[in-house]
């Protein structure tokens, strides 16, 4: 057994202490932004879970915050729709879903996806995603192997009739996308 260097390990002596909780709600929002970006609504909810006392604090944090442009929910939007596009290979569809749940503005949302989408085009990220897919796909490809392979595409954003027009595009699958009929896929994805 090699020879140990230090008797005592890092954190026991001192040189990886534990952190200091923020004293204010502004020392706290810059130490999370710090870590990653958030939407002004996500960093009000964060601030608020921690400081429940002190709720003017609060705002004086997260409105200057806004005043340093630290918090933009335009800027958050356009970044993180452009990410997940790239990145992700994620739909129109579900990149709203997302940016609602970060709670953006909704006033934010689409002109974030317009300019997400002007920079990659759509219809070949899901050429790309969909390639990927079938190399997984173990032949032969069955109805049902398609109908999960086209319910996997929905669930990352794409709109069934564009997942139905790259699917009969592929000769490979164009035989079990000609018997199947995505009408009531195309239901469920209108109801939800």
């Amino acid at each position: 057994m090699p020879e140990r260097k230090w008797s005592v390990s890092a954190r026991r002596s001192g040189f990886r202490t534990s952190k200091k909780p923020a004293a204010t709600p502004l020392e706290a929002a810059l130490a999370m932004l710090a870590r990653r970006p958030y939407s002004v609504a996500e960093m009000r909810r964060a601030l608020v879970r921690k400081f429940k006392d002190d709720e003017e604090g609060v705002q004086q944090a997260v409105a200057r915050l806004r005043e340093l442009g630290y918090l933009d929910d335009r800027k958050f939007a356009a970044h993180h729709a452009a990410s997940l596009a790239q990145n992700r290979g994620l739909g129109r569809l579900r990149i709203r879903r997302q940016l609602k749940a970060k709670l953006v503005d909704y006033k934010a949302i689409e002109p974030a996806l317009q300019e997400a989408f002007s920079q990659t085009n759509e219809q070949e990220i899901l050429e790309q995603v969909l390639e990927k897919k079938i190399r997984t796909l173990r032949l032969p490809i069955t109805q049902s192997k398609l109908h999960s392979l086209c319910q996997s595409l929905m669930r990352r954003g794409f709109r069934a009739g564009d997942i139905m027009k790259a699917v009969r595009a592929r000769p490979e699958l164009k035989p079990v996308a000609d018997a199947v009929d995505l009408t009531e896929t195309e239901a469920t994805t209108e109801e939800s």
